[in-house]
């Protein structure tokens, strides 16, 4: 199987570094695709793609990872797998992997995640992803000494098959404790949590610049979100789905809707013509939110 490694804090960060090499030997062909500069925070972005101008690739080097194929380029970690998947890195890969991120990726916050935002978009490939985040120890951050990627390589590692043997096109959002392997308590499956551990605040704002911080929520989440699990121990494990279609829920399913007590006869189904009773179904539990078809073209 051909793995395609990308993350979104660039590829001289230690992440990708210790993620590519212990991928490296489970035997599976590796190719590293990432970001020449730090594109945190950039989601699924493409970037500004323009047919009158080219985007830089360079021949890159991974420490210590002698043999495995790694190239730097000049656009965000979705555009390193769309780019993959189109066949610019030689044979098409059959896997994504994103990280090792500096920082968890956890609760709905996640849209914004450039290490998910790579693993979504091999998802509207067809392509199975695992996206891999190792949480900051007490009092860590951005250039902070200390990141644990070995312990969320290791995960990483052990996570892999269950992917392998994942139905096509699933994703898989990993989030690691900052701590020794044989002190996290095991991989547990989570909710997103409604808020993180903490929050962006907008801090000043004058007609020349815009000033943000990350302030603490003080949010104590369940023990059943990715958040909460993190927290105690647990590294999470969330299935993902990146673009989804919203439609009321069938007849049989039990679950009645704001307007299934009119007695028409249009439905929202695939097909029906807009009709005036109509109402459009939100992404809640009032309706079903269906994957679209992937088709074979991407398979």
């Amino acid at each position: 199987m051909r793995i395609l490694v990308t993350n979104d804090d660039g590829i001289d960060s230690e992440g990708i570094h210790e993620l590519a090499r212990a991928l490296a030997g489970t035997g599976h062909e590796i190719v590293v695709v990432a970001p020449s500069s730090d594109w945190s925070g950039a989601g699924a972005a493409l970037g500004n793609l323009r047919p009158d101008s080219a985007l830089g690739v360079a021949s890159a080097r991974i420490p210590d990872g002698d043999g495995i194929e790694a190239w730097a380029f000049d656009g965000p970690p979705a555009l390193c797998v769309v780019a993959g998947r189109l066949g610019a890195f030689g044979e098409l890969p059959d896997l994504v992997v994103s990280g090792i991120n500096a920082g968890a990726n956890t609760g709905r916050a996640i849209l914004h995640s450039g290490t998910v935002g790579a693993a979504l978009a091999g998802q509207n490939f067809g392509v199975s992803g695992l996206a891999v985040s190792v949480d900051a120890a007490a009092g860590g951050g951005p250039g902070a000494e200390g990141w644990r990627w070995d312990t969320a390589a290791s995960i990483a590692v052990e996570t892999l098959p269950l992917v392998v043997d994942s139905p096509v096109g699933s994703v898989l959002n990993l989030n690691v404790p900052a701590l020794d392997r044989d002190q996290v308590k095991g991989v547990r499956w989570t909710h997103l949590a409604p808020f993180g551990a903490v929050r962006a605040t907008v801090s000043s704002r004058d007609d020349q610049s815009l000033q943000w911080e990350l302030t603490p929520t003080g949010y104590e989440p369940p023990e059943d979100t990715d958040q909460g699990a993190l927290q105690r121990g647990w590294a999470s494990l969330t299935a993902l789905v990146g673009v989804a279609e919203s439609w009321p829920a069938p007849p049989d399913s039990g679950v009645v809707g704001r307007h299934d007590d009119l007695d028409v006869a249009a439905r929202i189904v695939p097909g029906a013509e807009l009709h005036e009773v109509h109402r459009v179904p939100g992404g809640s539990l009032e309706g079903t939110l269906v994957r679209p078809h992937l088709g074979d073209a991407y398979l």
